[in-house]
């Protein structure tokens, strides 16, 4: 008899798990980098201003 090679259900079961287990370790690292970004990028911005509003002082004698 032939036997055709085939994953049973029980190892597909495990490699959805698997990825499942790995998807919900990433997904918060993902969430909170992105956050860590858009802080760093308003800081960098309000350092933007803060340059801006001393030169306009500076020009203006105040």
């Amino acid at each position: 008899m032939k036997f055709q090679k085939a994953f049973t259900l029980i190892e597909l079961l495990i490699v959805v798990a698997t990825i499942a287990i790995l998807a919900a370790i990433a997904v918060p690292n993902f969430l909170e980098a992105q956050v860590r970004s858009k802080v760093s990028r308003t800081e960098a911005d309000m350092r933007s201003i803060k340059t801006g509003i001393e030169s306009c002082a500076v020009d203006y004698n105040k």
